[in-house]
């Protein structure tokens, strides 16, 4: 039986893990958040994994509060660049699979071609920096049949995420302000979530790789939300701003598409279109 740990597990992608966890009995879960097991803490790591015999992890676990990221640099370095460290450290140990989840914002947005695995990460906010550091502190550990996957812009029915803020706001607003200058693709949390779970058993490799996965398509925040009010038929104006006058603590990567080519041909897996995706999890919250 492989023993699966998930940390975060009350995340976006851990609770849609969660939601499938029945589909997969081939699996035995054990979901874990902060209150459960501080990954910051290598110990507890160590014992937790040696009392569940622990087979193979997925690190949902993330900082993710990109603006409050710029002033909580501790908090955010200690999630997304220490855990993940003692995380490495302790499946190199104990010879467990881990699967690592890390973020587009890595790379700094200045591209016109979809960014591939092997392109230099040079982030430009502190979120992105840490993850850097957690996907650097990984490759050094370099525990066996183990992965990093890089995702963007996810959302899910379950949690906070820019579909329900949108829908939110549309309730109080008849027109809404959105960013036209940032271009990636949306991720179904539940999407990345079975395919995590459909590959697991596929992954063998000595050294560490990485792998970009988000849905098919390109968009900007204001296409994603244009879709959305069109898909629900919300009636709310979405405007087309720019970055520069919408300014946060923390700089954004102008351009952050992922080339997923690797993913799909290493797995031969098939990934949806964003739109199709929105539509499964808009039939869901509905």
């Amino acid at each position: 039986m492989n023993n699966i740990l998930v940390t975060g597990a009350n995340g976006q992608l851990g609770s849609e893990i969660q939601s499938l966890a029945t589909s997969y009995s081939q699996y035995q879960f054990v979901f874990t958040d902060v209150t459960k097991l501080n990954i910051t803490n290598l110990l507890a790591i160590t014992e937790f994994c040696k009392q569940n015999n622990i087979t193979s992890i997925i690190n949902c676990a993330a900082y993710t509060a990109v603006d409050k990221a710029e002033e909580q640099t501790d908090i955010c370095n200690a999630v997304n660049h220490i855990a993940t460290d003692y995380l490495s450290s302790v499946a190199k140990e104990l010879n467990i699979q881990l699967i690592h989840i890390s973020t587009d914002y890595v790379f700094n947005g200045i591209n016109h071609q979809a960014f591939l695995e092997e392109d230099t990460p040079n982030p430009i906010n502190v979120y992105g920096k840490t993850k850097w550091l957690g996907e650097q502190a990984m490759i050094r550990n370099n525990p066996k049949n183990s992965i990093i996957i890089r995702t963007s812009w996810v959302y899910s029915s379950f949690g906070n995420n820019f579909v329900k803020t949108m829908l939110k706001l549309a309730q109080d607003r008849d027109q809404l302000n959105i960013i036209a200058d940032q271009i990636g693709t949306p991720t179904y949390a539940y999407d990345l979530a079975k395919t995590i779970l459909d590959i697991l058993p596929a992954i063998h490799n000595k050294q560490v790789e990485t792998y970009h996965y988000s849905n098919e398509g390109v968009c900007t925040w204001y296409d994603f939300a244009f879709e959305i009010f069109k898909q629900t038929k919300t009636t709310c104006n979405v405007l087309p701003i720019q970055t520069k006058d919408y300014p946060t603590a923390a700089e954004r990567p102008l351009f952050s598409l992922m080339n997923k080519s690797k993913i799909k041909n290493t797995f031969g897996i098939e990934i949806p279109h964003w739109k199709t995706s929105l539509t499964n999890c808009l039939n869901k919250l509905s």
